[in-house]
């Protein structure tokens, strides 16, 4: 089970790529680097909220989950 800051640096560092990709996606088709910062902003923002949560709520479905005996 990850603790709640391992699952937080994770968040941030999948953000982080996800907001470089962005950026450059939203640079080709708007042609203006403050309105793609802008979009790539809010995404990495609200999907870093929504990647935590997700994260804890899985952490919390035995489902799928094994056990390891000492």
């Amino acid at each position: 089970m990850d603790t709640p800051l391992r699952t937080v640096v994770k968040a941030i560092s999948w953000q982080l790529l996800g907001l470089i990709v962005i950026t450059l996606i939203s640079y080709s088709h708007t042609g203006s680097i403050r309105s793609a910062i802008s979009l790539a902003s809010t995404s990495a923002i609200l999907g870093t909220i929504s990647y935590i949560i997700h994260e804890r709520l899985w952490q919390r479905i035995r489902w799928g989950k094994t056990t390891h005996k000492a």
